[in-house]
């Protein structure tokens, strides 16, 4: 039971606003020299965390995440985002409901560019929401729209989570196989996780997209009768097409088509990225300054997070939690498909308190190797936890996307209407996982053809 308490502890410091990081390693030492000094814990175990740390500086997978990450932030200088939304409005603009439509694949086109959710969120919110206002859509579905097209970055490759989703399942799954006694044992990459999200992806645009046109058809009091007349300029949108489509090419393309693996992928994207800014005529010294400082300071922040859990990690085992989790779940009645809803229930809480990578790194290690263990697909997974936590980060009152939102848009726009806006995508999430439990092929077809 100290595991436990380990973790409600961590979790009231975090609600007090202390910085996650040093919440995660701090409470956890401190925890840990006082549960020795009453004979619960041997600080013996913390001698194995420097070679931890040591491994997660050394991850050749983690190294793809700097990478996306100065690639969606060379992106966001260069404009892109704001000229693909002028171009899909005026080739959607003649439909009920054409600027809605515009967000959600400008969004999916920026999440298979960048990976990065918070960077469009509020991207989209501040070229999106104005827009959107002045052609009288309801407050609810504009903001909901943009949360949700927004938060697509999540689990549309190349995402940030899905690159740490598949360092941490490829260990559990191993950890997993040990613990039946597997000797010959098989492996899951990044690749493997890219190519399962593919399909969810798209079927979430098309939920969307679908949403949106019955509400402009049968709720004209939240939808505009009336469509805006735009100039349809064919040249101007392929030209804005162009930089998404040459990113997604050579980054997804190289990864799926096995030239690649996502670290070295990663690198193309940065690459392409830094021509895409010198054909958009937004390159120069002082922009590639500002992308190398923004890139380190998240890339940093990222890295602490991981030590800070890695920590945790170390002294939540230490105190036996990992046996803890097992023997609860084993315990627990019902077959596997029930201990997997009890998790992904307990995951999806979490998402209102604890960022992804906490619950990647604190959570999915402890609870991911006993469902694999029972038979579980790896790929399906890591896709369903993705996914998951994508719908947190949507839900209210604490989720992140609505937080980064709410620090862009005006203030007379009431908290209580954006909650409002964003449970039809969230109940659309949800239907969503519901397909991929029924049917595990959406997930595990693509990457079985392609890496067999």
């Amino acid at each position: 039971m100290l595991a436990s308490l380990l973790f409600i502890f961590v979790v009231i410091i975090l609600m007090l606003g202390y910085p996650v990081a040093f919440t995660l390693s701090g409470v956890s030492i401190i925890f840990a020299l006082f549960c020795s000094l009453t004979g619960n814990f041997d600080l013996s175990i913390l001698f194995a965390l420097p070679s931890r740390i040591f491994g997660i500086i050394t991850n050749e997978t983690l190294i793809a995440i700097p990478m996306f990450i100065f690639m969606g932030i060379m992106l966001e200088k260069s404009k892109i985002a704001e000229k693909l939304l002028e171009s899909m409005s005026s080739l959607f603009g003649n439909i009920k409901g054409g600027l809605g439509i515009s967000v959600i694949i400008v969004g999916a086109l920026l999440a298979a560019s960048t990976g990065i959710v918070g960077a469009t969120v509020v991207t989209m919110g501040l070229l999106s929401l104005p827009s959107m206002l002045k052609q009288k859509y309801d407050v609810k579905i504009a903001t909901g729209t943009i949360l949700a097209s927004g938060t697509l970055g999540q689990i549309i490759p190349p995402s940030i989570i899905l690159i740490l989703l598949g360092d941490v399942i490829s260990s559990s799954y191993q950890e997993a196989q040990n613990m039946l006694g597997m000797f010959s044992q098989e492996s899951v990459s990044v690749g493997d996780l890219f190519a399962g999200a593919i399909f969810p992806g798209l079927i979430l645009v098309a939920f969307y997209i679908l949403y949106i046109l019955y509400i402009s058809n049968f709720r004209l009091d939240l939808i505009p009768r009336y469509r805006i007349q735009k100039k349809f300029s064919l040249k101007e949108v392929v030209i804005s097409l162009f930089s998404p489509i040459f990113l997604i090419l050579i980054v997804l393309g190289s990864i799926i088509s096995g030239i690649t693996t996502a670290t070295e992928a990663s690198s193309f994207g940065a690459i392409g990225s830094i021509i895409l800014a010198i054909i958009n005529k937004k390159f120069s010294f002082n922009i590639i300054k500002d992308v190398l400082i923004q890139a380190s300071k998240i890339t940093s922040m990222i890295f602490i997070l991981l030590i800070g859990a890695t920590i945790f990690s170390l002294v939540f085992r230490g105190l036996e939690g990992d046996i803890f989790i097992n023997n609860t779940l084993s315990s627990l009645p019902g077959d596997v498909y029930t201990k997997l809803a009890i998790v992904m229930f307990a995951i999806f809480l979490l998402g209102f308190i604890l960022d992804f990578i906490e619950i990647t790194y604190v959570v999915i290690p402890v609870v991911a190797p006993i469902l694999l263990s029972m038979g579980i697909d790896p790929i399906w997974l890591g896709i369903l936890i993705a996914i998951n936590l994508q719908t947190s980060f949507l839900t209210p009152p604490f989720g992140f996307a609505i937080f980064y939102l709410k620090s862009v848009i005006p203030r007379n726009i009431d908290t209580l209407d954006i909650y409002k806006g964003v449970i039809p995508f969230i109940v659309i999430q949800i239907i969503t996982i519901i397909l991929i439990v029924i049917f595990p092929e959406i997930t595990t077809w693509l990457p079985n053809k392609i890496f067999g």
